[in-house]
């Protein structure tokens, strides 16, 4: 019955939003702002400019919900226009960059890594990253998104957005593996 519950408020706080209450934003943006700081995060570095994305992309929300149909989740929309604030952000600041050497790596690559690491140790990890390699690592291991779909979003070939996905794999399994010998004193992830 909650989760039952829970769905309607949210239906009915969107409601109210697109009729411009403002209690009714500030609801869906104290029950959504969380993840989506979180979100903004993943792609931007810096807190401050994250949580400026954030703020921007909750302006483009509120300012759009009436083209919000219904068909899908609501957070799911908000997480789009987020990551479109992030990638929009990073490209006005032209820390967009993707490396165009050629990689020849296999299509069903994967690593198992195991590690005792906390979640704030690994965004440590992939804060280091390339801007492009976190880009795309992000979009691609974290949000979902396919390969076509990131080369459409970020302008790249799908060629380029596997090449990135996988030296961004590459140099996290290295950073694991270092932080693994000085931690435990293996290099065995």
């Amino acid at each position: 019955m909650k989760v039952i519950q829970l769905h309607k408020n949210e239906a009915q706080l969107i409601k109210k939003a697109r009729q411009h209450s403002r209690e009714a934003q500030h609801m869906l943006y104290q029950w959504h702002a969380p993840k989506m700081l979180s979100v903004c995060r993943y792609y931007i570095n810096d807190v401050h400019h994250a949580e400026e994305v954030m703020l921007n992309g909750f302006f483009k929300v509120f300012t759009k919900l009436k083209s919000f149909n219904g068909t899908g989740s609501f957070e799911g929309w908000i997480r789009r226009i987020m990551v479109n604030e992030a990638i929009s952000f990073l490209r006005s600041k032209k820390q967009l960059e993707f490396s165009t050497d050629d990689v020849v790596f296999p299509e069903t690559a994967t690593n198992n890594i195991k590690t005792n690491m906390d979640v704030a140790e690994i965004q440590q990890l992939i804060d280091k990253l390339p801007e492009g390699y976190r880009m795309v690592f992000v979009m691609y291991a974290i949000e979902g998104y396919k390969h076509s779909e990131i080369a459409t979003m970020l302008g790249i070939s799908e060629g380029t957005s596997k090449s990135q996905l996988f030296k961004a794999r590459q140099l996290l399994q290295q950073q694991l593996t270092k932080q693994n010998t000085i931690n435990y004193g293996t290099n065995e992830i």
